[in-house]
């Protein structure tokens, strides 16, 4: 696995945003998204992890970058449910390298896109004790939460800010204001934000994510 790609902020970093991104992307693709957040959050480092290539069933077993095989679409995804937990050990990993560098857990946000997203649920909410600033999840989805889930107390603690396009479809709006159902249901402080797009990132919900990602590290 590639290491990440890291920005660092203008000012000594007292905080980190560690962010994945989708199925068939790459560390690079949300670097921009990183830059312009910085350009107000200036103590902010931004950390993007690069997904090992994997062939993915769903797309006729090509090889890509892929956090983990996704086996089947619907009625909801059926993934390897063992290469997302390597995927997760592997955010853990990162997680605990910002906090051994310095970086309060409490001021760890972790952000993941589509099939990232989907990694960020289940290490924030089903894998990591402790303290995080937050989780940004954006159209994304989350094959491991169920009913039968039970969140520790610090688990509950860490805010959430789920955001989708009304028109995706790759992971359709559902799936996500499912997601985002759960995390209520378990007493986490959830937010959800819908925007006039598809599977897509606009000019708008960056500029939300910032003010989140401010009101946050205040």
């Amino acid at each position: 696995m590639s290491d990440p790609l890291i920005l660092q902020p203008v000012k000594p970093a007292d905080a980190c945003v560690i962010w994945l991104h989708g199925l068939g992307a790459d560390r690079y693709d949300f670097m921009p998204v990183g830059e312009i957040l910085q350009e107000s959050l200036l103590t902010t480092r931004f950390v993007f992890p690069q997904a090992p290539n994997r062939p993915v069933t769903i797309n006729g077993g090509y090889e890509m970058p892929s956090w983990y095989d996704i086996l089947a679409m619907s009625p909801a995804r059926a993934i390897n449910r063992e290469e997302l937990e390597v995927s997760a050990q592997m955010l853990l990993n990162l997680i605990e390298a910002q906090r051994d560098s310095g970086i309060d857990p409490a001021r760890i946000f972790l952000a993941g896109f589509s099939q990232g997203g989907a990694v960020v649920l289940h290490t924030a909410f089903l894998r990591w004790q402790g303290p995080l600033g937050g989780v940004l999840a954006l159209s994304t989805y989350a094959p491991t939460f169920s009913d039968e889930v039970t969140l520790s107390a610090s688990q509950q603690r860490i805010p959430a800010y789920c955001l989708h396009g009304f028109n995706d479809d790759v992971v359709q709006n559902a799936m996500g204001r499912t997601a985002y159902e759960h995390l209520k249901a378990w007493g986490v402080t959830a937010t959800w934000q819908e925007y006039p797009m598809g599977h897509e990132v606009l000019p708008q919900e960056i500029s939300d994510i910032g003010v989140w990602l401010a009101e946050k590290l205040r």
